[in-house]
């Protein structure tokens, strides 16, 4: 459903590490918002919910909730460093449209 590329996974693992309450994986979903419609949205997560999808990868679990399933099946997410900031990037096959930022779509 979805992909992480291994600096994606890098910095979940350090995120899971570092965590001050035990997580055993990441939730990935999309909100009404942004300023193009949706908003990813990510957190470190324990539990599952009723109609989750879970998937292992690389020793931890990825959380999508069903109403985000449709909007991130087939999405690569990234992990990048550059000098002004660093974050996770979305490159979503199912987007028609993202803000400049990347972090909203429609």
């Amino acid at each position: 459903m979805i992909t992480l590329t291994d600096n994606a996974v890098a910095a979940v693992k350090t995120a899971l590490s570092s965590a001050s309450e035990q997580a055993e994986g990441l939730r990935i979903m999309v909100q009404t918002g942004g300023c193009a419609g949706f908003k990813y949205m990510m957190g470190l997560e324990s539990v599952s919910r009723q109609g989750d999808v879970i998937t292992e990868t690389d020793g931890f679990k990825l959380y999508v909730d069903a109403d985000s399933q449709p909007h991130v099946a087939g999405m690569t997410v990234d992990f990048v460093t550059g000098l002004d900031s660093s974050g996770f990037v979305f490159d979503n096959p199912n987007a028609r449209d993202k803000c400049g930022c990347g972090k909203s779509f429609s």
